[in-house]
């Protein structure tokens, strides 16, 4: 961008020996932060390091500036052959570079090159973390303890992701947390009282972990000082045969659902949870995601394919009472590409999982790659509270209060 120093070309993934060891487990959530971590280790201080099969390793740069002039980095976390590249625009994962089956290292999120793309209007949300309320509110408006809020629309009639500028949008303050074992990143930031019309003050932390055994823990905290509703996520885009190798829709998907929330037209749920049995929705077993994707089913329909949110099965109803940190960790998806031998387990805290299978990529987004998205080049598995769960009393609830503690974990296991 003019006048601001423009970042450096990613790297291209390396390819490295085979480890016996293949397994990276991706924390995300928030409840696991733990104070009192030591200083950072010296690996931040080395911009040279950056894994290779290597220990716990930190470097940043600069990744140029916002329009309006605000300094955005870019950070390196590493360990042995797993590499993942944050932002501090919008908490984005911009790469994460995982071996597959047979040792050859790729990227397998996809992203944007530069700071540019992130900008954008055109930006899917490529890698963020979203809030304050993950998801659509409809007609962006919501009543908490008798008043009335209203949001600014940002998806046709509904409130999508927190607004028009959401956590996705901001620059986070990060601060280096490692220690001698894990490279690890700390991001803050204030949502005001009144912040796209959201109610109360929002303190929210997330922390990056990367430890010695490819761990990656995204810890999500937050505080308010009024009551208020909450609703974070992370929002990756997946494509376990490496970015920019085409469509997912051979890679296999399992969600442990036995229902779904139907949507209508504008894609805000019906207040329904609907049995997945006999209909495209029933991803009980590992199935192609294309196998059913072009099934001329209404819900189907409305989206252009997957965008809806499955009611996962679990022995803890994952229902917010103060704290989700009580909430058990229960698996709710697993995704497997064929092709590389990489899969993906995804274990959560939370009630849901917003399955999105990429139907608005449309050939006009670059990745890092330098190749063109298209529809179905990535998907996301986001884990959450339902949809509009602030005007849906039947749903789990996303209040938050003065003196609670909004915390929620998701472990993303990528095997090969």
């Amino acid at each position: 961008m003019p006048g601001h120093p423009q970042p450096a070309p990613l790297p291209p993934s390396a390819r490295r020996s085979r480890r016996r060891r293949r397994s990276l487990v991706a924390v995300l959530g928030a409840g696991l932060l733990t104070g009192g971590l030591a200083a950072p280790a010296g690996a931040a201080d080395d911009p040279g390091r950056d894994g290779g099969g290597g220990g716990p390793s930190t470097s940043v740069e600069p990744f140029g500036a916002t329009p309006d002039g605000t300094a955005v980095e870019r950070w390196t976390l590493s360990n042995g052959d797993t590499t993942m590249r944050v932002l501090t625009f919008g908490g984005v994962i911009q790469t994460l570079e995982v071996p597959d089956a047979e040792g050859e290292v790729e990227n397998v999120v996809l992203g944007f090159a530069d700071l540019e793309g992130y900008v954008s209007e055109d930006d899917p949300y490529f890698g963020s973390l979203i809030g304050r309320y993950g998801n659509r509110i409809a007609e962006g408006r919501f009543t908490l303890d008798g008043a009335t809020y209203q949001l600014p629309l940002n998806d046709g009639p509904n409130t999508l992701h927190g607004g028009t500028v959401g956590f996705s949008e901001r620059v986070w303050t990060a601060t280096d947390v490692s220690d001698d074992d894990v490279a690890a990143l700390q991001l803050r930031l204030v949502s005001e009282d009144g912040d796209q019309g959201f109610p109360g003050t929002l303190t929210t932390t997330v922390t990056y972990r990367l430890d010695a055994g490819s761990r990656l823990t995204v810890h999500y905290q937050a505080t308010t000082d009024a009551p208020t509703v909450v609703n974070l996520t992370q929002h990756t885009y997946w494509n376990l045969a490496g970015e920019g190798s085409g469509d997912v829709y051979d890679h296999e998907l399992q969600l442990n659902a036995g229902g779904f929330t139907p949507v209508d037209e504008t894609l805000i749920p019906t207040g329904e949870v609907a049995p997945v049995e006999d209909t495209p929705f029933d991803f009980r077993q590992p199935t192609p995601i294309g196998a059913r994707i072009r099934v001329a089913d209404q819900q189907l329909l409305y989206g252009q394919g997957y965008d809806h949110n499955w009611a996962l099965d679990r022995e803890d109803d994952g229902a917010r009472e103060g704290s989700d940190s009580e909430d058990a960790l229960e698996e709710a998806a697993v995704l497997h590409d064929p092709d590389s031998g990489r899969t993906l387990t995804i274990s959560t805290t939370e009630p849901g999982i917003q399955f999105y299978s990429g139907n608005f990529l449309d050939g006009t987004l670059v990745g890092t790659g330098g190749g063109v998205y298209r529809q179905g080049d990535g998907l996301a598995l986001e884990t959450q509270h339902f949809p509009d769960s602030p005007n849906q009393p039947e749903f789990p609830s996303t209040v938050l209060r003065p003196g609670e503690v909004y915390d929620s974990t998701t472990v993303f296991e990528l095997t090969s």
